[in-house]
């Protein structure tokens, strides 16, 4: 350290306020305010450059509930500082603090620079003693520390409010930020960053979704392990502080301007109709285990931020992990609790974002070990009048609770169960029928005891964690190679299958069957009952090669390479359509699990089962490969007037000759979609509907989906086909 940590500073500085907590810029100055139950001194370091010594040492004198806070005279937007905390170092009894180590403030609304562990600076413990964490590394990491910055909230959003778009409208485009733009053949301007992404949302209008939920955009750390690799963390589930927007996807044009950067991308995406929802990770910080680093929440105050456990001579030497990433951020203690949802209403308040994904959101929900839905931080988001408000979307595990369908009734949740049960019948597992009746209707065994609806399953087949729709295709076993783990990592149960060879191929056979299997995922998802969401670049069959861990890989593997656009053009146009026709019928954006009642007080179900002889299912069949149904659109007020849907779901490698049942009020069937015509063929305008002749059967192909309609305006409009 070539500076003594004693009060240095010229500026005037008053008491100032115990909120709000951070760096809240006034007309004459910043109040800052850090929470510390234990610590004994405070210090507010001010910097003129981010690797140099601090300009100002600030000695915080006023401590008010536990929060320590002053107001500094002069300071201006841009400001860098950093935090230096006194106290005990007892780490079997939790307490680490360390005043050798810059701390960045846990409000920070921007960092000046990525953490970088040089030497092994950021530990707080000394890496080469025998007693590793208990004994404090005396080496100092100011000018190593990337600087916490003060930020203007001030923005220019042109009006710009929230699309509020029903989670029952809703098609979510799951996408990374970054890999969106970052290959060259994007042709985006400032690729891989914000406003890189503002070039291609033209391709989300077209596509037709109107929400994209992008993986973290949280200021995150990459893992010593995976650097000594040459690899990295893409996907970002490592968070640093919980306000800052990612410093590498920002253009760097000034310090801070990844803040207005990322406002300017929500504003434009909200001009384009399309809702911005983020994936956050509240469930563990970048500190890590005992031997991780200490950059922020670890040296302000260990055992207020984490759940910590230990034998009975250090019981709180280590850490609870539930993330299985080294940590568990404790949130039944009011300060977190306060932290997180804080962290919420400033993403939504100054950035506009309309929702977001909780990253293994299990954790958030342990009390004592023990997952509630009554527990105390999700009452809180219920009774938050800005939080309540928004889209709240659970990922319903951690690493070892699977909770899908027990999160309280404000929640949707990453339906888990509708993946796995999609994946294992298109491929052609026999004796699904009973479960898939679930899923294509909603999930009612998950969702409708608590009084939930089926828009609060968010359907999905393939997800960043995982194949991609063509390697689902492609690939049965998992091919991690490149993460330098001798590919241990990964999944090995994904229920894919290659259509006869693995991997890439040329066969024109082969290459038929892939895509046709690839139109009836994209059926299962956007016809099925619940909110669907697809995985960036599915749309068009990107590839990784068949990584099914491609976390650590920021490269052209996981980049979007936008000549498959071009290349895979039938397929894209086929999901287009298939969103679009999710839109045109209501009765495939159900709210609810049945329809209401005629005028005359009669039950009428939306939907109606059959096998192929056109009886009702055997959904105790354990040898079925086929289902088909009906939905009633005549109860629902439309454009399109009283219609119905039939749908034909044909898994099995054999062609079925499929009963049909007879339209209401004399309509006539026609064909919408059959996966396995040709591109052109396979999925027909309005207007341009087929019609079914003889018109009491028809003939479905092997591993094929097909839609039918009954309508008087599809009639009217193609009266000879």
């Amino acid at each position: 350290m070539s500076y003594k940590l004693e009060a240095k500073t010229r500026r005037k500085i008053s008491p100032g306020r115990f909120y709000p907590l951070g760096a809240d810029l006034q007309k004459n100055g910043v109040n800052f305010a850090l929470y510390s139950e234990n610590a004994k001194e405070v210090f507010l370091l001010l910097f003129d450059r981010p690797d140099a010594d601090p300009t100002d040492i600030i000695r915080i004198d006023n401590c008010t509930r536990h929060i320590w806070h002053c107001f500094v005279e002069g300071l201006k937007p841009g400001q860098l500082y950093g935090y230096k905390v006194r106290g005990d170092y007892a780490p079997g009894q939790g307490i680490r603090f360390n005043e050798n180590k810059l701390l960045l403030d846990p409000y920070a609304k921007a960092l000046s620079g990525k953490l970088v562990n040089v030497d092994n600076l950021l530990l707080g413990y000394n890496p080469h003693s025998p007693r590793k964490d208990l004994e404090k590394d005396e080496r100092d990491n100011t000018r190593l520390m990337p600087k916490s910055i003060v930020v203007d909230d001030a923005f220019e959003w042109w009006g710009d409010a929230h699309p509020e778009i029903p989670l029952e409208k809703m098609i979510i485009y799951e996408v990374h930020l970054k890999g969106f733009t970052a290959h060259p053949s994007s042709g985006a301007a400032n690729r891989g960053t914000y406003l890189g992404f503002i070039g291609k949302i033209q391709h989300l209008k077209d596509l037709g979704v109107n929400a994209v939920e992008f993986l973290p955009v949280h200021e995150f750390h990459t893992e010593d392990f995976l650097k000594d690799r040459g690899l990295a963390n893409y996907w970002g589930y490592n968070t640093a502080v919980f306000f800052a927007p990612e410093l590498n996807y920002s253009t760097r044009i000034y310090p801070g301007c990844q803040v207005s950067e990322f406002k300017t991308l929500v504003r434009e995406l909200h001009k384009a109709g399309v809702e911005v929802i983020l994936d956050v990770v509240y469930n563990h910080s970048c500190e890590g285990s005992e031997l991780g680093p200490t950059v922020c929440m670890r040296g302000i105050d260990n055992p207020t931020y984490y759940c910590l456990t230990g034998p009975a001579a250090e019981p709180l030497r280590f850490y609870e992990n539930y993330s299985g990433c080294g940590n568990t951020l404790n949130l039944t203690h009011p300060a977190v609790i306060r932290l997180v949802l804080d962290s919420l209403r400033y993403w939504v308040l100054q950035m506009h974002v309309d929702g977001f994904r909780f990253d293994l959101a299990s954790a958030l929900g342990r009390d004592r070990g023990n997952f509630r839905k009554t527990c105390a931080f999700f009452d809180a988001i219920a009774q938050d009048p800005v939080l309540c408000r928004t889209k709240l979307i659970a990922e319903p595990w951690d690493i070892s609770a699977y909770e899908v369908g027990q999160f309280p009734v404000d929640w949707s949740e990453w339906n888990g169960k509708f993946r796995d049960q999609m994946r294992k019948f298109g491929r052609g597992d026999p004796g699904q029928l009973r479960e898939l009746g679930y899923r294509l209707t909603g999930s009612a065994d998950l969702y409708r005891d608590d009084g939930r609806s089926p828009y609060n399953s968010v359907n999905f087949i393939t997800c960043h964690d995982g194949f991609t729709l063509h390697d689902l295709l492609s690939y049965e076993k998992k091919q991690n190679q490149a993460n330098l783990d001798n590919n241990r990592d990964g999944c090995d149960d994904n229920n894919s299958c290659n259509c006869g060879l693995e991997g890439e191929t040329d066969d024109p056979a082969v290459l038929r069957q892939r895509e046709q299997l690839a139109k009836n995922f994209f059926c299962y998802l956007l016809f099925s009952s619940g909110t669907p969401m697809i995985q960036g670049g599915d749309e068009f069959f990107r590839t990784q090669k068949g990584n099914n861990n491609a976390y650590c890989h920021d490269s052209e593997l996981t980049w979007f390479n936008w000549e498959l656009k071009e290349k895979n053009a039938a397929l894209l146009e086929f999901c287009k359509k298939a969103i679009a026709l999710t839109k045109s019928y209501p009765v495939l954006q159900r709210r609810k699990f049945l329809a209401g009642q005629d005028q005359d007080g009669n039950q009428i179900p939306d939907i109606t089962w059959f096998a192929p002889d056109g009886n009702p299912p055997d959904w105790n069949d354990n040898s079925a490969k086929i289902l088909c149904y009906q939905l009633d659109g005549s109860e629902v007020q439309s454009e399109l007037g009283d219609y119905q849907l039939f749908f034909i779901l044909n898994s099995d490698s054999y062609l079925h000759k499929v009963k049909l049942p007879r339209p209401l009020n004399g309509k006539r069937w026609r064909r919408v979609i059959d996966t396995s015509l040709p591109a052109g063929e396979d999925f027909l305008e309005r207007g341009q509907e087929v019609l079914i002749e003889p018109a009491d059967h028809y003939l479905a192909n092997p591993r094929s989906t097909v839609a039918l309609v009954a309508s008087w305006q599809a009639a009217a409009s193609n009266p000879g086909r």
